[in-house]
């Protein structure tokens, strides 16, 4: 995600590196590979310039201070400007309602289906909601069929009605099911449909005014780019909706979607589809993204995805089986499962401050854990709980049932004994200061 802006912002702002203050002169050559960067990002070119000249106002109106570096205060200004483009604050969802109604509006193949299975399953898992999914795209073939499985997947009733064709119908009909049935969210996915397209423009706003719903979300596909954001502007201009939402932000984003909707549109981001699975969605925050576009990672929401799945009881066992030393193969098992639970490897990697940019160009895949779970699985009860019985024999036995070599095995003992004696180190006083020093950079 980001990956060419970040490289090229990177380049961008080093021109200024090694200068001992802000001119004219170095600021306008850093500025104009700002420009170029957020151009071939696919940034309205009015944005980008507008941004260009508020950066290039704020950098010479300030004196740089002796403990920063030009570039240091021009990345601060830079990241600022990004996070007031892209809103300021977090958006919040209105869930005010009595049912709360939420209808999803967008183009064909946007992710809207997807996305309204996501949007259930964070509001059931997240913030204790009971909700009702409204299959209302009567034109799609299978469309109500994907809808029925994503919400088996997640455990939601979909509400559908196969022999009629009138959505509005279907809309009204489910919210008086909710009503009657104690669902406190309503979700209604719709059709795909053209902003040209003044029938079906016409239906979405009937069903709008029949429902009248908290939110109307508008779901676009962020590899579409700077086509995103006119098609936004066109649907606004029609249907005046609540907020957006960036589909396929994990693809090969450009990121001229995520920068320039909210000044074209002036709604917010609300939320960002980052993977295929149900707990692929993130709440949009402009200063986090402003931190990732700029390559300086997102440490505060990959906490948040690691406390998501952090049980503390079976930390509790954990603990005293380190303190104990009986940490084993199972219990490394449960922290790989808890680990693949928090999303795809590369949006993980791309988190942590410099990760990404030192793992360039490597193929991260999600099955990255793969190999480790299948050596693991080959073991018996007893070497998983006792590691230290595994021989040279028993590593060929092993290698045969996971089809890796024992060289794979080698270096997976290598990597769990070292993890073992780091675990036991922070049971003792070097766990108390890296607690003491982590708590400090807060």
């Amino acid at each position: 995600m980001f990956d060419n802006l970040s490289d090229k912002l990177d380049k961008a702002l080093h021109v200024l590196k090694g200068h001992g203050s802000i001119t004219e002169v170095n600021v306008a050559e850093t500025l104009k590979e700002v420009r170029r960067a957020l151009l071939d990002a696919d940034v309205n070119y009015k944005i980008a310039k507008d941004f260009t000249n508020t950066v290039k106002e704020k950098a010479l109106g300030q004196n740089v201070l002796t403990s920063l570096q030009p570039s240091q205060l021009m990345v601060k200004i830079v990241k600022d400007e990004l996070t007031e483009l892209m809103g300021g604050d977090a958006a919040g969802i209105n869930l005010s309602g009595n049912p709360s109604v939420i209808l999803m509006s967008g183009l064909q193949g946007s992710g809207k289906t997807t996305f309204s299975g996501k949007l259930a399953n964070y509001l059931k898992t997240k913030k204790s909601k009971n909700p009702l999914l409204v299959a209302c795209d009567v034109y799609r073939p299978a469309a109500i069929d994907q809808l029925h499985i994503v919400g088996e997947q997640i455990g939601v009733e979909v509400f559908s009605d196969r022999g009629n064709n009138d959505p509005v119908a279907i809309a009204t009909a489910a919210l008086a099911y909710a009503k009657s049935n104690n669902f406190n969210v309503v979700i209604v996915d719709t059709a795909g449909r053209l902003a040209v397209d003044e029938l079906m423009m016409k239906e979405i706003a009937n069903i709008h005014k029949a429902i009248k719903p908290e939110e109307t979300l508008f779901v676009v596909d962020s590899m579409t780019g700077q086509d995103a954001v006119n098609t936004a502007k066109a649907f606004n201009d029609k249907l005046n909706f609540d907020g957006v939402i960036l589909t396929k932000l994990d693809g090969d984003t450009r990121g001229g979607a995520a920068i320039s909707i909210k000044s074209v549109v002036n709604k917010p981001i609300k939320f960002i589809g980052t993977g295929e699975k149900m707990e692929a969605l993130d709440v949009f925050y402009p200063s986090r993204m402003a931190d990732r576009i700029l390559g300086m990672g997102d440490v505060v929401s990959l906490v948040e995805r690691a406390q998501e799945q952090f049980d503390e009881e079976e930390a509790r066992k954990l603990q005293k089986k380190i303190a104990k030393n009986q940490f084993g193969f199972d219990d490394f098992l449960k922290q790989i499962q808890q680990v693949k639970k928090m999303g795809n490897m590369k949006d993980l990697i791309g988190m942590i401050p410099g990760a990404g940019k030192a793992l360039k160009g490597m193929d991260i895949d999600d099955d990255a854990f793969k190999h480790i779970e299948a050596i693991i699985h080959s073991m018996t009860p007893d070497e998983r709980s006792n590691p230290s019985v595994i021989n040279a024999s028993r590593k060929k036995r092993i290698g045969k049932g996971s089809g890796t070599t024992v060289q794979q095995i080698n270096q997976l003992l290598k990597q769990f004994n070292q993890m073992s004696k780091m675990m036991k180190m922070m049971q003792g006083g070097g766990g108390r200061k890296m607690m003491q020093m982590l708590s400090n950079q807060k």
